[in-house]
C-alpha cells in the first residue's frame, strides 16, 4: 500500500508539473478567464435556471464581449486618433528640421545606402514575422480564454466541488479558506478596477481645466498605469505639470501639481488600503507588495492574483497555527 501512494503521488507530481508547462504560454488567458469567470458566475447562476447552463454561459459570453469590446473600441479609435498628434507634437519639437533636410546632411554613399536598405529590409522582415507570430499567440490565447470560460462558467460548480472532495481538510476549514479566498478576490478585483478609474477621472479633470491638450488619450494611459500603486497616475500629471511650467504657464504648472499632489495622490494612499486591504483583511503593505511582486512573476494579471496569492498564504499558515501547531507542541513546563 505504501508503494502504491508513493507511486500515485510520484506520478501526480511529475503529470502536475508536465500541466503547469502546458499552461504556462498561456497563463495570463487562464488567469483572465479564472477572474472573468468569478465576476460572470453569479449572473450565470440567475439565468441558469431559465434557459439552461450551456445557453446562459453562451449568451453571458457574447453580452460581455459586446458590451466591453464596443466601448474599448471606441475608446481605442479616439485615443489613437489623439495619440498620432501626441506623436506628431513631440516629433516637431524634438526635431525642428524636415526628413528631406535630415536626409541630405547625411552625405550617405550608393554603397551605404543599400547596404543600410538591406539591413533595415532584414529587420523589417524579421518584426513582420514578430507581429504575425505575435498574432497568433493572442489569437490562440483569447481562444483558450473563451473555451476555458464556458466551461468554468457550466461546470464550474463540479471543479470546485472536486477541489473539495480531493482536498484532505476538514469542512469547516474549507468553508473558511473559500470565504476568505472569495473575499479576496472580490477586494482585490474591486480595489483596482475602481481605484483606477477613480484616479484616471481625477487626473482627466485636472488636465481638462489646465486646458492640456489630448485629454482622453492622457485619461486612458492614466487608468491604465493607476491599476499600479503609488506611481502610476503621477507618471502622467507630474510630466505635464513640468511641461506646462517650461512653457512659461507657471499658474497652470502650479495649480496641476498641487492638484495631482493633493487629491489624485491622497485618492491612490486612501482607496487602495480602503477598499482594497481593508475590504481583503489584508495588510495595505502585503497588499501593495502582492500588486508589485505579481506583475514582476505573473505580468499583468498579477495585478490581481499578487495579491490574492499572499492573503491565502496568510490565511493557510493562520489555520495551520491555529488547528495543528499546538497540537505539536509540548505544553510549557512538562517534563
Amino acid at each position: 500500500m505504501n508503494s502504491d501512494r508513493s507511486f500515485l503521488l510520484l506520478a501526480i507530481g511529475v503529470v502536475g508539473l508536465l500541466s503547469f508547462l502546458l499552461l504556462f504560454p498561456f497563463l495570463q488567458y487562464v488567469l483572465a478567464a479564472i477572474l472573468l469567470a468569478y465576476v460572470l458566475t453569479p449572473i450565470h447562476r440567475r439565468l441558469e435556471p431559465r434557459v439552461g447552463a450551456r445557453i446562459a454561459a453562451a449568451a453571458l459570453i457574447a453580452i460581455s464581449t459586446l458590451v466591453v469590446l464596443l466601448p474599448v473600441l471606441l475608446i481605442v479609435q479616439v485615443v489613437l486618433q489623439e495619440a498620432r498628434s501626441v506623436f506628431n507634437t513631440i516629433r516637431n519639437l524634438v526635431s525642428g528640421s524636415t526628413p528631406f533636410e535630415e536626409f541630405t546632411r547625411m552625405n550617405l554613399s550608393v554603397e551605404a545606402l543599400f547596404g543600410s536598405a538591406q539591413g533595415s529590409g532584414s529587420t523589417l522582415v524579421g518584426s513582420v514575422v514578430d507581429v504575425f507570430g505575435g498574432l497568433s499567440n493572442a489569437v490562440i490565447g483569447l481562444t483558450v480564454l473563451l473555451f476555458l470560460l464556458y466551461y468554468l462558467l457550466t461546470d464550474g460548480a463540479a471543479f470546485v466541488a472536486w477541489i473539495r472532495r480531493a482536498t484532505p481538510l476538514p469542512v469547516h476549514i474549507q468553508d473558511e479558506l473559500h470565504a476568505h479566498i472569495n473575499r479576496l478576490m472580490w477586494a482585490v478585483l474591486v480595489g483596482n478596477v475602481l481605484v483606477a478609474i477613480v484616479q484616471g477621472i481625477l487626473t482627466g479633470i485636472g488636465l481638462f481645466v489646465v486646458g492640456f491638450p489630448s485629454v482622453v488619450f492622457w485619461t486612458v494611459f492614466t487608468v491604465l498605469l493607476s491599476l499600479l500603486p503609488l506611481i502610476g497616475a503621477s507618471i502622467v500629471w507630474f510630466p505635464a505639470a513640468v511641461y506646462l511650467g517650461l512653457s512659461g504657464q507657471y499658474v497652470a504648472a502650479g495649480f496641476l501639481f498641487v492638484y495631482g499632489a493633493v487629491v489624485v495622490s491622497l485618492s491612490d494612499n486612501y482607496l487602495r488600503p480602503v477598499i482594497g486591504g481593508r475590504e481583503a483583511r489584508l495588510n495595505p503593505g502585503l497588499f501593495v507588495v502582492g500588486i508589485f511582486g505579481g506583475v514582476a512573476a505573473l505580468g499583468f494579471m498579477g495585478i490581481f492574483f499578487g495579491p490574492i496569492v499572499l492573503g491565502v498564504l496568510k490565511a493557510l499558515v493562520d489555520v495551520y497555527v491555529r488547528e495543528y501547531a499546538n497540537s505539536n507542541s509540548l505544553p510549557v513546563g512538562s517534563d
